[in-house]
């Protein structure tokens, strides 16, 4: 066989114009970017972002435009169907349904968020320290999860309303006793992926402390399941809300949220289909809409999942 003889301009690198070599390389990004990128491909998940924001822009002004307020009783006025003055109507004691309903969404929503908010932080903490201590700290912060766990959700929230106060906290630290466990269980799961990571050993072996370690590196690499679980528990939240107040020891009176419209108006649904109709649309969409956005942010932030 012959062989060609090497020469010096072998070795020599190719000269590339700088667009060409751009090309190649190619746009550089990150997760985040990346998985941005793919949320936006998500049409139903980014519809769902936008009505997200139209109902929360709808909650603060919508009770303003409407030139109306949400707690005065006009019994002269009660069980208008909608019209030019009362655009979604009037309920049993003539306060108007479009500004009860957006003044409701901001108990919905406040407390939703609020409730999902501290699961958050318990969850977060609670499974981060867990999973990272293991062992008996492990072994016994998770046997009181588990015991948690085990007791009826609906049940200890209702003894609890029944017991204390009534009052938006009191709903709200109800719904948290025991709502954080699944975020917890979460975190915990990856925090103990994460710990035997080499960016971790090496981060330990510069002597960074537990503290740092768990706050500057487990955490912030814990972001997108916790991001997908809080989307998800807000949902759970408002339609808790919505049905305790329902059965009337949620939400009291004079404030209005979507489950106190759809109890006041449950009992002249036959004539007057309207006050009902609002408030259940409204939980509807706003469950769906946080459904499908938690659903996206999985699938752009683990591609590979499904």
């Amino acid at each position: 066989m012959e062989h060609r003889q090497l020469k010096k301009i072998d070795f020599e690198p190719l000269q590339l114009k700088q667009s060409e070599a751009e090309k190649i390389v190619g746009e550089s990004t990150s997760y985040w970017k990346d998985a941005w990128r793919r949320f936006r491909k998500n049409k139903l998940a980014f519809l769902g972002i936008v009505i997200i924001l139209l109902l929360g822009i709808m909650a603060i002004i919508g009770g303003p435009i409407s030139g109306q307020n949400y707690y005065e009783n006009r019994l002269l006025e009660a069980n208008q169907p909608p019209s030019a003055e009362h655009w979604f109507g009037t309920d049993n004691l003539g306060r108007d349904v479009f500004a009860r309903t957006w003044y409701g969404a901001q108990i919905s929503l406040f407390i939703g968020l609020m409730a999902a908010l501290i699961d958050l932080v318990i969850g977060v903490i609670w499974g981060a320290v867990a999973g990272f201590f293991g062992g008996k700290v492990d072994e016994i912060l998770m046997r009181i999860a588990d015991v948690l766990y085990g007791v009826p959700y609906l049940l200890v929230v209702i003894l609890l309303l029944v017991v204390l106060p009534q009052n938006l906290w009191t709903l709200i630290i109800a719904m948290t006793i025991t709502g954080w466990i699944n975020m917890a269980r979460i975190v915990r799961g990856q925090v103990i992926q994460l710990r035997s990571e080499e960016f971790v050993m090496a981060s330990r072996s510069l002597g960074a402390s537990n503290g740092r370690l768990l706050v500057r590196h487990l955490i912030p690499n814990t972001l997108g399941p916790i991001l997908v679980t809080l989307t998800l528990t807000i949902p759970s939240a408002i339609f808790t809300e919505s049905f305790l107040s329902f059965l009337g020891i949620g939400v009291q009176a004079p404030l209005a949220s979507w489950g106190t419209m759809s109890s006041d108006a449950l009992p002249a649904l036959q004539y007057y289909p309207n006050q009902l109709f609002f408030p259940a649309v409204f939980i509807c969409i706003t469950m769906l809409a946080f459904n499908v956005v938690g659903d996206g942010m999985r699938d752009a932030l683990d591609p590979n999942e499904r």
